[in-house]
């Protein structure tokens, strides 16, 4: 028996009811037995990225699966690098963020939620927030799921590729930021998540 606790991490001005997070909830929902069982854990972030963090470690430190994965779209693809190297986990990361601080800093202000059009404060000391959370070189490639689009109108999928330089890729030509045909590509994400071996067991 192997437990396995599933961390779903948003993107910026996203939530948990992005297309993505149902998707890949839904996935492993079915995926989950009774030999085999799955927690999926996929909050709302908050605009803090420290805030943020707090609030996911304290919902892993408590939890008793004997494995995690993170998933991690966007800028919670950034987030997921951090606790994949906090905790030497599985990662997979979804047209991620990889250097969040400078990507948000033409951000700063007020913005709104996509789904709910509610308005939040993107306050300047959250870049440094972030600058404190930037992993700067993935450290065991192998733990980690690149899921790259050519086409992603807002992030340089060619500093993705480079960043998880040695990972599992999956470079898509064409696409978009939001991976619009991620179902297509969910069966590979499904089979790298899966727990295998105790090597990414939580410590």
């Amino acid at each position: 028996m192997s437990s396995l606790l599933a961390v779903y991490l948003h993107g910026f001005r996203s939530s948990p009811k992005s297309s993505k997070a149902v998707m890949t909830g839904e996935a492993l929902g079915a995926l989950s037995s009774n030999t085999n069982p799955i927690e999926w854990y996929c909050p709302q972030l908050l605009a803090s990225p420290r805030a943020s963090m707090e609030v996911v470690i304290e919902h892993i430190e408590k939890s008793k699966a004997d494995e995690i994965v993170v998933i991690g779209s966007s800028l919670g693809g950034f987030y997921a690098n951090f606790l994949a190297e906090k905790y030497g986990c599985k990662a997979v990361a979804l047209n991620p963020a990889v250097r969040a601080p400078r990507e948000l800093a033409p951000h700063v202000g007020m913005m709104t939620a996509y789904d709910s059009e509610e308005p939040f404060d993107f306050r300047p000391e959250y870049i440094d927030e972030l600058n404190a959370l930037q992993v700067k070189a993935i450290t065991n490639p192998s733990r980690y799921f690149l899921m790259a689009a050519k086409g992603d109108e807002l992030l340089d999928w060619k500093e993705m590729v480079a960043f998880y330089s040695g990972a599992h890729q999956l470079v898509l030509e064409g696409g978009d930021h939001g991976i619009s045909d991620y179902s297509k590509y969910l069966p590979q994400v499904l089979k790298f998540i899966q727990p295998s071996t105790s090597t990414h067991a939580k410590p």
